[in-house]
This record gives structure tokens, sequence and C-alpha cells, in this order.
């Protein structure tokens, strides 16, 4: 069972989605404005946070950038259109995930199943892998079994989304990986997904593992078909 900090404005939304999510086991804390939301967080300790962008006080994105100053846990944006700039602006503002309103309760449970597993990427029940060696990368080191990530020493805050984009693409360097099948084994869309969820996540993580993001040597561009780490 998961906790769940569900922060939206409007009641019905906020009543039928918290309803939505008890019935299918999850604790779920409700605020109705982004300040009571984030006055939650340290007594309620959510694994994930739903986020709408459009609150009466605070906006949604101003709440995403100050959880994610001190807290790299999931946040999955809802929002009215899938197609507004809006969306782009929580993305780059360090969301993992959104969701268009109104959302079925499957629609909610497999965008937070998948943004979880995101968060602990090695969980799943599996028999726990024998102790690596982290890889050194030039300046990164990466912990693929402690998820952590370090540059020139210094730990590196990922966000979920993050973490495991950088996994992925340094698992294989100098790969090759279109969008859609970024999409695919990051986010778990199995459908033609939105490819802003990927170029958004790669601008945040350039700024925080590349010296120079107009100069990108980690997670570099190949124009036409997608993005690969390296080769450096």
């Amino acid at each position: 069972m998961s906790r769940v900090l569900l922060i939206e404005d409007d009641r019905a939304v906020r009543e039928g989605v918290t309803l939505t999510l008890r019935r299918r086991g999850h604790q779920v804390e409700a605020a109705a404005t982004g300040e009571a939301g984030l006055a939650a967080l340290g007594a309620f300790r959510p694994d994930l946070v739903l986020l709408d962008l459009m609150l009466p006080d605070t906006s949604g994105f101003e709440v995403c950038r100050r959880i994610r100053a001190t807290q790299q846990i999931p946040i999955i944006m809802l929002t009215a259109r899938g197609d507004d700039i809006d969306v782009v602006l929580g993305l780059e503002a360090g969301a993992d995930d959104y969701i268009v309103k109104p959302a079925r309760g499957e629609v909610l449970e497999a965008r937070i199943r998948a943004v979880l597993r995101r968060a602990a990427p090695l969980d799943g029940g599996a028999e726990p892998a024998p102790a690596q060696a982290a890889e050194t990368h030039g300046d990164l080191t990466i912990d693929r079994a402690g998820l952590l990530v370090s540059k020139n020493g210094q730990d590196l805050a990922l966000a979920p989304s993050e973490m495991k984009l950088l996994l992925y693409l340094s698992a294989t360097p100098g790969r090759v990986f279109s969008r859609q099948q970024l999409l695919e084994h990051v986010w778990e869309h199995s459908y033609h997904g939105d490819a802003r969820l990927v170029d958004a996540c790669v601008m945040r993580l350039r700024t925080k593992v590349e010296d120079s993001t107009r100069s990108p040597k980690y997670i570099q561009t190949v124009r036409g078909f997608g993005y690969r780490f390296g080769p450096l």
C-alpha cells in the first residue's frame, strides 16, 4: 500500500480521486491548496504526490519546485489538457509524469505503479543481485545497486525519472534509443506516448550531470533518432 499526497483544489475531483485510490488500497492525504499540501509533506511522508497545476494560492509549478528543492519523491501532475503549455512547464519544474483529468481508476493506478517502480527500479520481489562495483564514466560515478550517482565525489539529487533514465542509457554506452523506446522502458508507456516527457527529463538531467548543457558529453542528442549515453 502506497501513501499518496493529493493536492487538488476542485472538491469533486479531490473526493473522487481519494475514493478511487482508497478503494485500491492506497493511503491518501488530500489537500485543497498548495500551502496545505506542502505542510502535509513532513507529517504524512508520502511515497508519491499527485499535484494539480491550477491551485488557488501557490501554483502547482511552484509547489513542484519547492518539493524538488528538498525531496526527490515521485510527482505526477494532474492537468485538464494534455496539449497545454502547462504540461511542459510542469515537466520542466520537475514532475515525473502527468495525467489528464478526468482519469479512470485504471489509468491512475497504472501511472502510480509505474512511477513508484521508477523510484525503486530494483524492487519487485526478485532475488537481490550480487553486489557490483560502482561504475565510473568520466566525472560520474554510478552505483546501480544503491541508486546513487555522484559527480566529482559530490552526490547528485536525481528525481525518479532522471535516475531511471540515466541508469537505462548508461547501461549501454553509445547505443542510441528513440524517444518511443525510452517512453516504453523508462516511463512504461506502451502506447505512442508524449515525447515531451523524455525531452524535459533529459533537459533536467543535463543540468545536473553536464559541465555544459550546450555541449553535453554524457546525455547526447542524435538528431533525428533520439538520445545516447556517451561515448566519452
